[in-house]
């Protein structure tokens, strides 16, 4: 797809960001308030909104599926005179494209603004999940990152030694998701109103064992039910 027909689509999906605000405005919702329900920031509405995110065709479906209007046809709302400026600006931009020398390697804002749209900042918490350290950008395909749904996935800074016998220590940054279900694996648990990291292994319907090794293995039995899984562990960023 050559630039000046990647505009004009931007400028079609910027008539979608107006069209959802006037939407939303009208259902009495918040942005932050929307943003929770679609399982994105406000900030990332603000920006669809105000036409400085691309947002993907998901999202806009999910928008319109919750506001219940019809988006798909939100490019049909310009008027002739509209479209008419459009092409004329079209036949300039391309005109001044062909005066212009190309430069290799140089990205246009269009293309970066799309490719902001596929990428999820995803947070890094400390283990009560309240407080934000940071964040990563992660592409998010499907909504999906890395296969787990884009609103359930986030960074957990290590916070202790307790598992330094499977190298995890102190400062290092574990991607993890959210969970409800326990099995087998490492996991940010709550037991006795304290947050931990501690490898769970099932050894009944009702019961498993929690595992942290700083050094020596420590082992405790405990009833699935006096704990609260809350995320589970899938990789490590290791702190230099």
């Amino acid at each position: 797809m050559d630039s000046h027909k990647s505009e004009r689509k931007i400028r079609i999906l910027s008539r979608v960001g107006e069209k959802i605000k006037e939407e939303r405005e009208k259902a009495g919702i918040s942005q932050k308030a929307l943003g929770k329900k679609l399982g994105v920031s406000d900030k990332y509405v603000n920006e669809v909104e105000t036409g400085r995110k691309v947002p993907q065709e998901n999202f806009i479906d999910r928008v319109a599926k919750l506001l219940k209007v019809d988006l798909n046809d939100i490019s049909m709302i310009a008027t002739d005179e509209g479209l008419m400026e459009e092409r004329k600006q079209d036949k300039y931009v391309e005109k001044e494209q062909k005066n212009q020398p190309r430069i290799l390697g140089k990205a246009s804002d269009v293309w970066t603004d799309a490719f902001s749209s596929v990428l999820k900042k995803v947070n890094i918490y400390e283990y009560s999940l309240e407080k934000v350290l940071g964040e990563r950008e992660l592409p998010i395909y499907s909504n999906k990152v890395e296969g787990y749904p884009a609103d359930k996935v986030l960074y957990i800074k290590i916070s202790d030694n307790d598992m330094s016998g499977f190298r995890i220590m102190k400062g290092d940054i574990a991607f993890a998701h959210l969970v409800k279900d326990v099995n087998n694996g490492i996991f940010l648990v709550e037991e006795k109103e304290k947050r931990v990291i501690r490898q769970i292994k099932l050894i009944g319907n009702s019961r498993a064992l929690l595992i942290n090794n700083e050094g020596t293995v420590v082992t405790e039995t405990v009833e699935l039910n006096n704990i609260n899984v809350i995320a589970k562990l899938e990789r490590l960023e290791i702190a230099l």
